[in-house]
């Protein structure tokens, strides 16, 4: 019984110690420019004055990952903003994407 009481209150806790900063991404498309690179690009939102970095994949016909590349987004005042990520990659990708974004 105590072990399911610290694990619930270590939710509680790890929930509520998390801002979301009103973080959101759209992908907004690609270009696979060649076998060994594509443009992701996207719409970051987040809270003015808040620094953002996200992750950026291209996957391949398989849907493995063929490139990866984090890109910091500096605070800024606008709540939005269109981002365009060259990533290289391991073979040509069929698609791009923003895995995830986070508040460092």
């Amino acid at each position: 019984m105590a072990v399911v009481l610290v694990f619930v209150a270590w939710v509680v806790w790890a929930g509520l110690d998390q801002e979301s900063h009103g973080l959101d991404n759209t992908e907004l498309g690609y270009t696979v420019v060649s076998d060994h690179r594509t443009v992701v690009h996207s719409q970051v939102s987040a809270d003015p004055g808040t620094e953002v970095r996200c992750a950026v994949q291209v996957l391949d016909k398989s849907y493995s990952i063929v490139g990866w590349k984090e890109v910091t987004l500096p605070a800024s005042e606008q709540r939005t903003r269109s981002i365009s990520t060259a990533v290289n990659t391991t073979t040509r990708g069929v698609t791009g994407l923003i895995h995830d974004c986070w508040v460092p």
